[in-house]
């Protein structure tokens, strides 16, 4: 197996690297990063710790699709630039995809710096994921790179291309939930307030469900932000 890691990023000077370095340690053959128009330092550090750098049009499903098609493995991983993954990562996925039917899959998240009520988000978080077989960015997905583009990649629409690319993707075959963490930066809930952000997600997931357009969804993103 052949595993590619591809990595969208914008201002991420602080976390880049760490990333990078341990997507490494964790048995990536590939890291392809995309970075979608920075002013700080995010490109000239990838470019020391990634296979390849590119440059792309903003907004994360762009960049992911972007990186899709330029990385030669027969695995691609997506990976957020503030979430590291563990060192048995490759070993793990590879272990998983043995399993006949299996298509992709995703690793449980703990949110660090953590508090208690950080530490049940986490859980619920991976529950949820469980028993829904949908995943978000934060928890690293990873896809047999043939399935992917026979799904058309990520569709390119402004906030929520990880759950629509979740939805059709368990449609394709089995999932595997690994239980190997991915550590993922808990800053979003500390800036915006844990109980506002878990509000503020669960609802925008609620009305993505009800039927309500990316387009309006990220408007009230980041209106709220």
């Amino acid at each position: 197996m052949k595993l590619s890691v591809v990595l969208p990023t914008l201002d991420e000077e602080t976390a880049i690297a760490a990333t990078l370095l341990a997507a490494r340690r964790a048995g990536a053959d590939e890291i392809i990063v995309v970075d979608g128009g920075s002013s700080d330092a995010t490109p000239a550090i990838a470019a020391n710790h990634a296979d390849r750098t590119l440059g792309g049009p903003r907004g994360r499903a762009l960049q992911m699709n972007l990186g899709a098609r330029a990385a030669g493995g027969d695995v691609l991983l997506f990976l957020h630039a503030d979430t590291i993954l563990p060192a048995n990562a490759a070993t793990a996925i590879e272990a998983a995809l043995r399993v006949p039917g299996t298509v992709g899959g995703r690793f449980d998240v703990e949110l660090v710096p953590g508090s208690a009520l950080l530490r049940l988000v986490g859980t619920l978080m991976n529950l949820r994921s469980r028993l829904s077989g949908i995943a978000t960015g934060d928890q690293a997905i990873f896809v047999r790179r043939d399935v992917f583009h026979d799904l058309g990649g990520f569709a390119e629409i402004p906030l929520m291309e990880d759950i629509e690319f979740s939805r059709r993707l368990k449609r394709a075959g089995r999932l595997a939930p690994l239980r190997a963490r991915v550590l993922t930066s808990s800053r979003r809930w500390r800036e915006g307030g844990t109980l506002s952000t878990i509000g503020l997600m669960w609802s925008l997931r609620f009305l993505y469900f009800l039927g309500v357009s990316p387009q309006t969804l990220r408007r009230a993103y980041v209106d709220r932000r």
